[in-house]
């Protein structure tokens, strides 16, 4: 019996585009079995047409409100690029543009005659509160030519030099480093105009300190750096070198009491412009991982007692010693 039995196609009601498979034979059952099938695909094309219906007014409805914000013309917010194509993310950030030498801004009467003292161009930290991220937040524009120190380096500063909140040490640093390397760079361009003065003998006094400062460098270089046309480029190079160091400094970015690994790439809406930005907020990791120096414990307990009370409601659940070690 089941050797003559042969599965056809075909279609439910008068609708062409509702195909069926069904078994021709006489048997009754299975003619019974196909009818049922031909009602129930009859009954599910009489509510297409409710239930385009019922989508055409919700898009309707939809329409409606959207056009009240300017819809069709107003496209929306721009979505967050796919950050996975890292080459093509950096690519499109902008530069954190300096000059170098560093531009004469010239604010007294001493700096208009002696010329103002070189001062470095870092990156703007926007520092700001909230009840939901905490007390200790901030956000730097993302630039394609930013560095930041190494998380082993940045942790040995906290934990053992116990530089955290307070970062002006850091900055004198490099503000001391970023002059030393302007005037060195100065004094190697003196340097390398004595050289092509021929009336002047640099190795007299007081020539030879000029000559002892930067001579150096051609013990250093000379095998590496070759003469063009018979003139030495090794002075010239390393003033090239001091150069690309010096402006460095300029995008160098301290982000203490977090690590450098904790940014979050986000965008911003910052005087009307989206904007790419690195955020470092809630709570610094290290102060989970090691203790938190005593001091800032100390100043949260005189000084700010709404931070305490603070990092006392939200972190109850986790074991970190909040109070100033007087106290425990």
């Amino acid at each position: 019996m089941v050797e003559h039995l042969l599965w056809e196609q075909g279609v439910v009601g008068s609708n062409p585009t509702i195909p069926i498979l069904y078994l021709r034979s006489k048997d009754a059952s299975q003619i019974h079995f196909y009818k049922n099938i031909s009602k129930q695909m009859s009954l599910d094309e009489k509510f297409i047409p409710v239930r385009n219906a019922f989508y055409e007014i919700v898009s309707n409805f939809f329409q409606k409100i959207a056009s009240s914000f300017g819809y069709p013309e107003n496209p929306g917010m721009p979505t967050i690029p796919d950050l996975t194509n890292r080459s093509e993310f950096i690519s499109s950030l902008p530069q954190h543009k300096t000059f170098w030498p560093p531009v004469q801004r010239p604010e007294t009467w001493f700096e208009m005659i002696f010329g103002p003292v070189p001062k470095v161009e870092s990156v703007t930290r926007y520092i700001y509160e909230s009840k939901e991220e905490g007390f200790y937040n901030f956000y730097i524009q993302n630039y394609k030519n930013i560095y930041f120190l190494p998380d082993w380096l940045s942790e040995f500063i906290q934990i053992r030099l116990k530089i955290c909140l307070d970062l002006t040490l850091l900055e004198t640093i490099r503000e001391v480093i970023f002059v030393g390397l302007v005037v060195y760079s100065q004094i190697v361009v003196l340097r390398i105009a004595l050289g092509w003065l021929i009336y002047i003998n640099p190795y007299t006094f007081p020539w030879c300190y000029i000559a002892a400062a930067v001579d150096w460098t051609e013990d250093v270089l000379q095998g590496i750096v070759p003469a063009v046309f018979g003139v030495n480029m090794t002075a010239s190079i390393f003033l090239g070198i001091l150069g690309v160091i010096a402006d460095s400094l300029n995008h160098l970015v301290f982000t203490m009491p977090f690590l450098p690994s904790e940014g979050e790439e986000t965008k911003l809406l910052i005087n009307e412009e989206l904007k790419d930005v690195l955020v470092f907020h809630y709570f610094p990791i290290l102060w989970y991982r090691h203790p938190i120096p005593n001091e800032i414990r100390e100043f949260w307990y005189k000084e700010r007692p709404d931070i305490l009370e603070y990092l006392q409601k939200v972190y109850h659940d986790v074991n970190i010693q909040f109070l100033p070690d007087t106290l425990v």
